[in-house]
């Protein structure tokens, strides 16, 4: 059986029993290396979830065991969830949800997420003029469109007067949080979500 389990925003102290269980159980266990090295105590076989998609699939295809991938966040919220649904079918799969990194950041913001658009940077175009137009949006961000990209971007496009929240390393002991004018973004973040708020 393949499970996707979500990690939340990598902090064991949130993620569900339901996944912990899962990983307790599992034979194998496949995520990324910053979430591999929180189960150092894990006695099966461990496989690093890299860029290697294919071959990850490939080695999926051929498993009869207990396999657990770990998922960043939500495994169905811009991660490796999608494309496992998109490869096997949901009929293959059990899918644990796990706090999304923009949850845990509304949450610790007091961000009502009734409005929000959510979206992501990950191997997309980032559509900005759509960014500085709507009210309020919810951005997973990557390397190549980070805080700084979007604060200059919206400047850019008049949209000087919005708040940037930025949650960096969101649920690790170096978490922080920021509320900056795009202006004021100048430095380069560890690994972010950024919440846009446009007042105008």
């Amino acid at each position: 059986m393949l499970t996707i389990a979500g990690m939340g925003p990598g902090n064991l102290a949130l993620m569900t029993p339901q996944a912990l269980e899962a990983v307790a159980q599992a034979d194998a266990l496949v995520g990324g290396k910053r979430h591999l090295a929180q189960f150092a105590d894990f006695r099966g076989e461990v496989r690093v979830l890299d860029a290697d998609i294919p071959g990850l699939l490939a080695w999926l295809e051929q498993q009869q065991r207990r396999v657990v991938v770990l998922a960043s966040g939500d495994p169905l919220f811009y991660g490796i969830g999608t494309r496992l649904v998109a490869h096997f079918g949901i009929g293959q799969l059990r899918i644990i949800p796990g706090i999304s990194a923009v949850q845990y950041l509304c949450a610790r913001t007091g961000i009502d997420m009734n409005d929000i658009w959510l979206t992501s940077s990950h191997g997309r175009a980032v559509d900005f003029d759509a960014l500085a137009r709507a009210r309020k949006v919810a951005m997973v961000t990557d390397a190549k469109c980070g805080p700084k990209a979007i604060a200059e971007a919206l400047i850019a496009r008049g949209a000087e007067a919005c708040w940037l929240v930025i949650g960096e390393n969101l649920g690790l002991d170096d978490e922080r949080i920021y509320w900056l004018r795009p202006a004021e973004v100048q430095a380069e973040y560890a690994m972010n979500v950024v919440v846009i708020l446009n007042e105008r």
